[in-house]
């Protein structure tokens, strides 16, 4: 099958806009609470009304501040309470939010103020404004810098407390689907960032359809996420519209860190994240088994969990005999996972790489049902998605509701729907680029089956062709051995060469744990690199990898760098996509030094 289309589920009125979407909570859901916010260690519930009043408090301070509709205002700032507050206060202003990662250099500050002429930027802290001061001299239509650690949602308030309830009013109704209702910037793996136009067609009606198709997961009575995915990413930033059309609980966690006490004391019922995530998870759980001297256990469990899961999908489900050994494993392990992501989670979508199928099965073995889908940030985040009542583990599910799916002849994806972005902000020939007869060509491989669930298989871009002519998709191999507790990064290599090589870093938060868990001493990445037994590991992980590739495809020589690729030096984009052409450019030496000296055994 080389085509699949999903029937649209709801029609929207072409003249609304996103803030009736939020306008439609507040009269239905009034006294309900849209969003709790972290103040020391206790969540304090906004209502709606209480949410919206704080908007449009916001939405004032904007005006006073002259901005205008139509304007571009920025958002630069971890993700927290208040990113969620000013993008529905810069919508209610009738105007139009920029995110920038708060981690963005200077440059790319620079190019993103310059490129959407933003007139009003928030930062987070001090340091994000001394960013944007090195560079003010240079973006003109940049008036106004506010800072959050420094009171800037208060003085926005106090500057609009002349403005009239009627002017916020009659800039609420200015847009309508076919205007943009943000430009988000691509993370620029291959140069410099595009920004994609999206409208609030793309946001609305994703977002109903989306609430309609899974209504199981988001929708249902005390439906409730934490957020810890950055919001200038644009997967966060649809489930920031998704959450207040499906009358679900939203929180936020800035930090990391803090996410397994948040979990724990927020209590979501769904969460959405990336592959990484759920990978950490997993490790770090194994290693503390391990070093408390139940690692056998562990082990057991998540093989029980693992074959149950598995059997879930044959004729006639898991048998007696599993079903006593998965309850068993749920008393000593599984019921603990689940406690430590809060103890009422149970769906979580998943979405920027392919998870893998084992990881898949431990999940839902476990009780979390991980639907995977996939997406891109020109179409407004999820294109595909598993559904409760349609899960195929190993996919990316069938098309949403209104998205068509086909494959090209090379089996590059392209995607149609009424989510599929307007265009690059000012760069008509990379748009055109973009589209074949109105389909959005998304670069990335994948196939079909005869009920549509769709499988990723590679990025087109980033096919590597040996010299004996084998086509290789990296992605394969590179999430195999990125899911190994030691491995950070991976970066598979080999076109116009003999062989397939690759480059691997450790990671140096996984290490420490590692090496107690099996019984070594504590030892810095440089030292790890070239010692036995973690050489011995990063072989069986390769060894493990290469089982779901065909010989020539395999991985034959590997090197553990010195250094690992991260967001500060550079290797890596905000959303943990590798730059792949700097990499190769970079480590070309030691690429190079893969390919000395005789050739592996049995390579042709």
């Amino acid at each position: 099958m080389d085509e699949f289309h999903t029937p649209l589920l709801v029609d929207v009125d072409p003249s609304r806009n996103l803030n009736d979407l939020l306008g439609e909570r507040v009269r239905t859901m009034p006294d309900a609470t849209l969003v709790e916010r972290k103040v020391g260690d206790r969540w304090h519930p906004m209502t709606a009304r209480e949410f919206d009043a704080a908007v449009v408090a916001a939405a004032k301070g904007l005006v006073a501040r002259g901005v205008q509709p139509g304007d571009r205002v920025g958002i630069m700032s971890r993700t927290r309470y208040e990113w969620t507050l000013l993008d529905w206060a810069i919508w209610a202003a009738g105007a139009v939010p920029i995110p920038l990662y708060e981690t963005s250099s200077a440059e790319q500050v620079h190019w993103i103020l310059t490129d959407s002429a933003v007139s009003l930027l928030v930062v987070e802290t001090a340091a994000h404004a001394a960013t944007v001061a090195s560079v003010r001299a240079e973006t003109p239509d940049l008036r106004d810098v506010l800072v959050l650690d420094d009171g800037a949602v208060d003085a926005l308030v106090a500057d609009g407390a002349s403005v009239g309830d009627e002017e916020i009013g009659r800039r609420r109704g200015l847009a309508d689907l076919a205007d943009v209702a943000t430009i988000i910037y691509t993370s620029g793996t291959t140069g410099r960032p595009k920004g994609a136009a999206l409208t609030h067609e793309n946001f609305y009606v994703l977002s109903v359809n989306a609430v309609k198709g899974l209504h199981e997961v988001v929708a249902t009575p005390g439906a409730r996420t934490l957020l810890f995915m950055p919001l200038a990413h644009v997967f966060a930033r649809f489930v920031e519209v998704l959450v207040v059309a499906a009358g679900a609980v939203l929180g936020h966690t800035p930090d990391t860190k803090d996410l397994l006490p948040d979990l724990g004391t927020f209590r979501p019922t769904f969460i959405l994240s990336v592959p990484r995530v759920f990978e950490k998870v997993y490790n770090s759980s194994e290693q503390k088994a391990v070093a408390g001297g139940k690692g056998a256990i562990f082990h057991r469990a998540a093989d029980a969990a693992i074959a149950y899961s598995r059997a879930l999908d044959t004729p006639g489900g898991p048998g007696v005999a599993l079903r006593l050994k998965h309850r068993v494993a749920d008393v000593l392990v599984l019921s603990k996972l689940r406690a430590a992501l809060g103890g009422q989670v149970e769906w979580a979508i998943s979405g920027g790489a392919p998870l893998g199928e084992r990881l898949g099965h431990f999940y839902r073995g476990v009780g979390l049902k991980v639907l995977e889908g996939y997406g891109l940030t020109e179409t407004t985040a999820p294109a595909t998605v598993n559904l409760p009542g349609r899960t195929k583990i190993g996919t990316v599910g069938p098309p949403l509701p209104g998205t068509a799916v086909r494959l090209a002849a090379d089996g590059e994806i392209e995607v149609k729907g009424p989510h599929v972005f307007a265009g690059y902000h000012q760069n008509p020939s990379a748009t055109a680029e973009a589209f074949d007869d109105g389909w959005f060509r998304t670069g990335d491989l994948g196939s079909l089956d005869d009920e549509g669930f769709l499988r990723i298989t590679g990025r087109k871009k980033e096919i590597i062709v040996t010299a004996g002519g084998k086509n290789v998709a990296p992605a394969v191999l590179e999430d195999r051995l990125r899911a190994h507790p030691l491995v950070s990064q991976c970066v598979v290599v080999g076109d116009q060469r003999p062989f397939i090589g690759a480059l691997v870093t450790l990671d140096p938060e996984g290490l420490p744990g590692w090496l107690a868990a099996h019984g070594h001493p504590a030892m810095d990445v440089a030292q790890a690199r070239t010692a036995p037994a973690v050489v011995a590991a990063i072989d069986e992980a390769v060894e493990k990898a290469n089982a779901a590739v065909s010989r020539a495809e395999s991985i034959r020589k590997y090197r553990v760098l010195d250094t690992d690729l991260t967001i500060a030096n550079g290797y890596l984009t905000p959303k943990m996509s590798v730059k792949r052409n700097v990499v190769l450019k970079d480590f070309a030496a030691e690429i190079d030094a893969l390919y000395e000296g005789p050739p592996p055994a049995g390579t042709h």
